[in-house]
């Protein structure tokens, strides 16, 4: 079990380390062919979500009873997603691991093509280092979820991400991007 846990965490930090090195300029050639969707982020803590907090919204009487209801459903939502992605984590060690944050990109190619998605980011320690992690797709088509994760030791030791942008390559061109308002 240990030397297979060993080869996956060093297969994955060369896929980091490859991502960063390979980071470079690509020249870019938007292409109304592709285009994100929707971008999900997700911060799955230590700290549950606590019933019957107090919601953040505005102090009058008759918008409170909206707020009220709507955060009903929103904490439905956000103890759902919590259960989910800690489902079969039973050891705190096991949780500890899936602690972190989610990046969940939609994103469409209205013709098949080889696509690569790369996601770029920045983490609170590591200021101005740019970190990236890669998903490659042969012959992809329609509406697809590329998901990253900042989790375990890699979140607790550099930090939340500060800023991120998600990229997608065809041919060594950027074809489609989304970004975070943080980005430079």
């Amino acid at each position: 079990m240990r030397p297979t846990c060993a080869i996956a965490l060093l297969l994955g930090l060369s896929s980091v380390a490859r991502a960063d090195t390979e980071r470079g300029n690509l020249p870019v050639a938007l292409n109304s062919d592709f285009e994100f969707r929707k971008a999900k982020i997700y911060t799955l803590s230590q700290n549950p979500y606590v019933r019957g907090q107090k919601a953040q919204g505005p102090a009058d009487a008759s918008k409170k009873g909206l707020s009220r209801s709507r955060s009903v459903d929103q904490e439905a939502s956000l103890n759902f997603e919590r259960s989910y992605r800690l489902h079969g984590a039973v050891t705190g060690l096991d949780q500890r691991q899936r602690f972190g944050q989610y990046f969940d990109f939609f994103w469409r190619a209205k013709r098949p093509s080889d696509v690569t998605v790369r996601f770029e980011y920045k983490q609170e320690k590591l200021k101005a280092f740019v970190q990236a992690k890669e998903q490659t797709y042969q012959n992809v088509n329609g509406t697809n979820r590329s998901e990253f994760r900042v989790v375990g030791d890699e979140y607790f030791d550099d930090g939340q991400v500060l800023a991120w942008r998600c990229l997608l390559i065809e041919h060594g061109r950027t074809v489609a991007e989304k970004r975070s308002f943080l980005w430079d």
